[in-house]
């Protein structure tokens, strides 16, 4: 820890932020509003680290005015910062607490984070969508499960989900009409969408992503995804390998999604045999093959190339799930 630095742990709620500072052991509340916000960085200089957990929107606001008073910011993921509270024997969970856990996280591992990097307006806005669509998609699906073979409702049943597809269909115009205003996003969906498996929702996802962070190499790129295995050893006895999942579950869905349709195609189906031959299940048989697509997806999105089947053999991927 730098004894010249300030690290600053937030814990984000709607109406209300919660704060913890390293060294200094400062603690207060304050509003999740503007002048608040600016009223309280004032008192702090530039450079001061100032970390939060990401928590879908309540967060951007703090976010975008720190690091234009010149914080360096971070935007953790909650696993993380779960597993080091676990670490530290925290067993209670209040606002205060978690913004305590988060400040010293900071304190302690701030070197190896990468700083936030806001989006532009169109790439926030198109990730607020994608998450909003897939919320509802999760619903309607719930609900006309719920509803299924209820009788006498099946007419209503009906109508909720044509009237829910067409929410959902508009939502898709809007995301389209946003990735069309940016060329680099528009002219990288288009090639996303040449491989095999990858359609609207994982290429927009994918071209919002990559047109906003920059990630050093395809490692980075995996590991953010949470789709990098990590080992699960204990003594001399090796377990299997697990998926970290540390990144946006979102994604991992839908590149799950999409290596299940690639896996049935003419494309990968031999490839996703070659995988089972291993041993390994259909599920873990399904990640790997997630992570493929996402090791092509990097290649397409760099190269500026489309997909060609020659891609499935140069990306390599690894052979644990």
């Amino acid at each position: 820890m730098q004894d010249d630095l300030l690290f600053v742990g937030v814990d984000v709620a709607k109406d209300e932020l919660a704060v913890a500072t390293e060294p200094r052991g400062a603690r207060e509340v304050l509003r999740n509003e503007s002048a608040a916000i600016c009223r309280w960085l004032d008192r702090y200089p530039a450079g001061t680290r100032v970390a939060m957990e990401s928590t879908g929107r309540y967060h951007t606001l703090l976010a975008r005015m720190a690091r234009k008073a010149g914080m360096v910011v971070y935007v953790l993921n909650a696993h993380d910062v779960y597993y080091y509270a676990q670490a530290l024997g925290k067993r209670g969970k209040t606002d205060a607490s978690d913004a305590e856990v988060i400040a010293r996280y900071v304190a302690e591992h701030h070197d190896k984070l990468r700083p936030w990097v806001p989006g532009t307006e169109e790439q926030d806005l198109i990730g607020q969508l994608l998450r909003r669509r897939s919320q509802i998609e999760r619903h309607v699906t719930a609900i006309g499960m719920s509803l299924r073979g209820v009788e006498g409702l099946g007419r209503q049943r009906a109508a909720f989900v044509r009237q829910a597809n067409k929410l959902l269909a508009e939502i898709d115009r809007k995301i389209q009409a946003l990735i069309k205003s940016d060329t680099r996003m528009r002219e990288g969906q288009q090639r996303l969408q040449t491989i095999v498996g990858i359609g609207p929702q994982t290429s927009a996802t994918l071209s919002a992503l990559l047109s906003r962070i920059q990630f050093e190499n395809l490692d980075a790129l995996v590991a953010y995804s949470g789709l990098d295995p990590r080992p699960a050893d204990s003594g001399h006895k090796r377990g299997k390998r697990v998926l970290s999942k540390r990144g946006p579950a979102q994604l991992r869905r839908l590149l799950w999604l999409a290596a299940f349709s690639a896996s049935h195609s003419k494309v990968f189906r031999a490839h996703y045999q070659t995988i089972l031959r291993r041993g390994l299940s259909s599920t873990e048989a399904t990640v790997i093959l997630a992570r493929k697509l996402l090791r092509i997806a990097w290649a397409v999105w760099r190269t500026g190339k489309t997909f060609d089947a020659a891609m499935i053999s140069q990306a390599t991927a690894c052979a644990n799930p």
